[in-house]
Order: structure tokens, then C-alpha cells, then sequence
């Protein structure tokens, strides 16, 4: 493993996480902040490794926060580092230029960027770059969604997808931009509610074009060589289930493998929050996922 610098290296050895089992067994992780990915190095352009001790061609999870695309910060992982560290894993959180400082073609290919330096580099710190997880809350699990399915980001980086073993999207209600469009239009028609000034169909680019290529559903098609799905998504949330099952429905209509969980008794932050927390069914149900997605 590379080595790290006092000031970047920092060793966990805290208390077991609220909800975590006494016994279970905790790795130690080393932790490096604030990575630049791309040049000319920004702010926002920085990511965080996180590997046990020693680690050496370990499977990769990359993770990309939420926040609609305008807030989030890759620090805010929970329990996520720790869970998948004592399971034999090095994880990495990214973070990535925001709306509308940048448009949302920009900042698709930041995160691009970042898997891109992950797979140049994670073997540095342990990692095996041909044994990658991309994983994504809300705004992430769009973003997700798209480099998994839209291979042009992550060839422009020198990334196969053959080298992604699987894409985890969680709660997110725009792989169909233009459905989510209509059904969040429909909604406040009903209810008598003024459009937002800057909602999706700004976000996306106010053009129809734009609102279809940044749609995960569009870049499906039967011979396409996709890493497996797993979809969770909020069991009584009708947008993010709504969206979820359209796009597990497109991928599996074009023979790819994909699932979809609906997590119970939960809401949007929650589910996030507590994925790698023990007891907690959706993290069973994504180490499950990655169990399978890894034996191939």
C-alpha cells in the first residue's frame, strides 16, 4: 500500500458505530483526504480512500454523494467506510462541482474523472481496479445510473465497463429525467402548486434533448455489456420506487441483470444514513448484491 503522510493518514480505532453489534469484527482503516483527480486542481475536484491496513487487490467500492446536485459533500458517508472496510473492501468518496456554478454535463464528467483516477491509482492503496462498485445516493444514484449505462463518461477516461462489477443506485428519482419531469408537473397541477425556479427541468438543461441523455433508461440496449443492478429504493416513496422499478424494468427487458429492493419502515435520508448498520435490511440486501456480483 502506498504510504501516507502524517497529515493525511489517519487511523480509526474509534468505538463500534450506534447499532453496530459489540462483537462484530472492526478493521482498522486508513483514511486519505482530499486527493486530487483531475488538473488543473479545484476544491471540489478532491476525493477520500479509505482501505484497511495492509490492503492489497482488494475490490473497490466508489461512492458518490447526494445533495440534488447543488449541495453533499463526500465526508458524509456514515457508516459506509467502516462496513465495507471490515468486509475486505477499499472504499472511495468522491466529491464534484455543483449546480449552477457548472452545468450538469460538467459535472457528470467530474465524477467520471474521479473513477478514472481510481482505476489509474487505487492499487496505491490497495485496491483492485478491475473490481469496482459505483454506488450513489439521490443526486449519486443518477449519476450512477448514467456511467453505468452510458459508457461514453468513463471511456473518456480510460475506463472499461467490463471492469465495473456491479452499480448500486440508492433512492434516486431521475433515470427517466423526462417521466420524473412530467410526474413532478402533474403533481403540482393537481395540487395547485407553482413550478419551481430551478427544479429538474432547469437542472437538466432546460432542453428535451438534454433532460433524454442524461435519462439511464436511454443508454439500454440488448447486447450491451452492462455490470448487474442493484436498485434500493424507499418502500412507500412513489417517485424513487417509480423510478427504480422503470429502470430495473428497461434493463431486465434487454436481458441485463438487475434488482431492486424496497426498503421498509425508512425514508430518503434514512436509508442512506444507516446502509452499513448491521441490523439494517437494505445493507443485507446490498452485501448480498455484491456477494454475487463479485463471484463472477
Amino acid at each position: 500500500m502506498k504510504s501516507l503522510s502524517p497529515a493525511l493518514a489517519i487511523l480509526l480505532l474509534a468505538a463500534p458505530a450506534a447499532g453496530q453489534k459489540a462483537n462484530s469484527p472492526r478493521a482498522e482503516v486508513m483514511m486519505t483526504r482530499d486527493i486530487p483527480y483531475a488538473a488543473p486542481g479545484l476544491p471540489l475536484r478532491v476525493l477520500d480512500v479509505y482501505a484497511p491496513a495492509g490492503a492489497k487487490r482488494l475490490p473497490v467500492v466508489f461512492w458518490i454523494h447526494g445533495g440534488g446536485w447543488q449541495t453533499g459533500d463526500k465526508c458524509e458517508v456514515n457508516h459506509k467506510p467502516q462496513a465495507f472496510v471490515n468486509r475486505g473492501f477499499v472504499f472511495v468518496s468522491t466529491n464534484y462541482r455543483l449546480l449552477p456554478d457548472v452545468e450538469m454535463g460538467t459535472l457528470v464528467r467530474d465524477v467520471a474523472k474521479a473513477v478514472g483516477w481510481a482505476h489509474r491509482h487505487i492499487a496505491e492503496y490497495g485496491g483492485n481496479p478491475r473490481r469496482l462498485l459505483i454506488m450513489g445516493h439521490s443526486a449519486g444514484a443518477q449519476l450512477a445510473a448514467l456511467l453505468c449505462t452510458d459508457d461514453r463518461y468513463l471511456k473518456a477516461e480510460g475506463v472499461s465497463l467490463a471492469d465495473v462489477r456491479g452499480c448500486v443506485p440508492v433512492d434516486g428519482d431521475t433515470y427517466d429525467v423526462p417521466l420524473m419531469i412530467e410526474t413532478a408537473a402533474a403533481r403540482r397541477k393537481a395540487l395547485g402548486e407553482p413550478d419551481p425556479e430551478f427544479g429538474h427541468y432547469q437542472k437538466f438543461g432546460s432542453d428535451p434533448v438534454k433532460h433524454r441523455d442524461f435519462s439511464a433508461v436511454n443508454h439500454v440496449a440488448k447486447g450491451k455489456e452492462l455490470p448487474p443492478f442493484l436498485l434500493l429504493h424507499v418502500a412507500d416513496h412513489p417517485d424513487t420506487t417509480a423510478q427504480a422499478l422503470r429502470l430495473r424494468d428497461v434493463l431486465r427487458g434487454s436481458g441485463l441483470p438487475a434488482e431492486s429492493f424496497a426498503a421498509p419502515g425508512t425514508d430518503h435520508v434514512r436509508l442512506d444514513a444507516d446502509l452499513g448498520l448491521p441490523d439494517d435490511a437494505a445493507t443485507r440486501a446490498l452485501f448480498e448484491f455484491v456477494r454475487k456480483a463479485l463471484s463472477k
